[in-house]
């Protein structure tokens, strides 16, 4: 294992303290075991450092202006690239389980791919000026305190958020044009106008054939999170986005830690202590072993906190059922919902946004705004369903999720010919349903009722069905069960 790379001087000194933290919260994620972790974080230190200082030295010397990520995620992306390397070398098995399939996959390939078809959120961010790509990451995903963004950024405590502003605008547009450069069919070329329209404003109504598309092209939910900075889904885009695998996952440590790792005040870096030694090679030995101290402490301290969440589970958003959410990022980002948010209350008392009712819902289903404990609805059943001999099956498919909400659809196959079609199912988790779309609904508990719409009640025999919905989640997030169709039960889908 090589050791972590001698700073040049303190300020290079107290940048590795500030970093290493997010590193190793991140490396934990990847990796099978505590020792594990330490080890590629270290590794992935090393190497994003190499990689820092070669692109100083190449602008030093006029090589013109390069484009680079800001230094956490840059650092994150060299964790990835380290898994990548130890998967290839043969000491995968020290890796988690499901990163080690998602390196072998499609979706890994994009992050190395042709630059036009790499995530949205990735290019958009490298298109920054550094500074102000170091902004919006520190903001959004670090959820650091504004006076300390400042303080590292150096900048006036009482411009920083009129300046996040700013440069949220011009991620948009960077992510705006980067989405038009992007090869797509023609159905998803056809919408592109239409959602650079509805992205614009936070007010705007969502078409319902734009939704539609959302909730089954992946590509172009990326970019509705990328394009609608002020819709709450930036985080879970740049995380995504840019780091690929786990990405919800550390968004969720990172925001949950951030108030143990930076409530006291996080002290500042010492140029040096009286009687220490001046001479060149004596510093450097000082400072290093200043910076691994600190990165002992603010490391078990990090873990300490960032595990909690997850209770030991490696950050996994559910366990059990294999079709269960895990910490995967997909390189499509949350959805955010593109209606007007509403506001509820928390059991705390301090309001949050929710999504709006479908606008498809009929009037005589009723859905209040929904509580974790659970809501009431007329059209939801609590009954048994019918077992008699399975005519249906039906494909639970998560679509994207984030830390407090997700996206789903649900299809269902019928064998015989339908004139109408009510689709009911049950969640484990508690489980809220807050938007859906091809189908109105109500929810009882952990019971949740979809029916047809006026457009799409009549189903051919052999024909499917599908609608999809925003809901939210807390601990965990196992798929639906317990499915059936106007009483009867459905089989899942093989």
């Amino acid at each position: 294992m090589p050791d972590l790379p001698t700073p040049k001087d303190a300020a290079e000194a107290a940048l590795f303290s500030e970093c290493w933290d997010a590193v190793l919260s991140y490396a934990d994620l990847c990796t099978a075991g505590a020792e594990a972790a330490t080890q590629l974080a270290t590794e992935a230190f090393a190497l994003g450092m190499r990689e820092v200082r070669v692109g100083d030295g190449g602008l030093a010397k006029g090589a013109g202006r390069r484009s680079r990520l800001p230094m956490i995620p840059l650092l994150l992306t060299a964790v990835r690239t380290t898994a990548a390397a130890w998967e290839e070398s043969g000491r995968g098995h020290d890796l988690d389980p499901d990163l080690r399939l998602w390196l072998h996959s499609d979706k890994a390939a994009r992050y190395t791919g042709p630059p036009l078809q790499r995530p949205l959120a990735l290019r958009g961010l490298r298109d920054l000026q550094e500074a102000d790509a170091a902004l919006l990451w520190l903001a959004e995903v670090e959820a650091l305190p504004t006076s300390v963004v400042s303080r590292r950024l150096g900048l006036d405590p009482a411009l920083v958020g009129e300046e996040l502003a700013q440069v949220r605008g011009l991620f948009r547009d960077r992510c705006h044009r980067a989405h038009l450069d992007t090869p797509m069919d023609a159905d998803c070329r056809s919408y592109a106008r239409l959602l650079d329209a509805v992205t614009r404003s936070p007010a705007a109504d969502i078409p319902a054939d734009l939704s539609r598309h959302l909730a089954t092209c992946v590509d172009c939910a990326e970019a509705a999170a990328c394009l609608r900075p002020h819709g709450g889904g930036l985080p879970a885009a740049l995380t995504g986005g840019v780091i690929g695998w786990g990405g919800l996952a550390y968004l969720e440590r990172r925001r949950r830690a951030a108030e143990v790792r930076l409530g006291a005040g996080r002290p500042e870096p010492a140029d040096g202590d009286g009687g220490r030694p001046v001479t060149g090679a004596q510093r450097a030995r000082v400072l290093r072993n200043g910076l691994l101290v600190a990165a002992v402490v603010v490391s078990l301290l990090a873990l300490a906190v960032s595990l909690m969440p997850f209770g030991g589970d490696k950050g996994t958003a559910a366990s059990g059922d294999p079709t269960d959410s895990s910490p995967v990022a997909a390189p499509g980002p949350s959805l955010p919902d593109l209606s007007p948010p509403a506001t509820t209350a928390s059991a705390t008392g301090t309001p949050s946004p929710r999504p709006t009712a479908s606008a498809t819902r009929s009037a005589g289903d009723k859905n209040p705004d929904p509580e974790p404990q659970g809501t009431s609805s007329s059209t939801a059943s609590t009954g048994s369903a019918d077992r008699s001999p399975t005519t249906c099956t039906y494909a639970y498919d998560l679509v994207n999720q984030w830390p407090d909400g997700f996206q789903a659809t649900l299809s269902v196959t019928t064998a015989d010919a339908l004139g109408d079609w009510s689709v009911a199912w049950s969640f484990r988790d508690g489980q809220q349903v807050t938007q859906m779309w091809d189908a109105s609904f109500g929810q009882n508990d952990s019971r949740v009722t979809a029916k047809a719409a006026d457009y799409n009640r009549s189903v051919p025999a052999d024909g499917t069905l599908s609608f999809g919905f925003l809901a939210s989640w807390k601990g965990k997030n196992a798929p639906a069960y317990d499915v059936t169709l106007n009483g009867h039960s459905c089989a899942k889908s093989s």
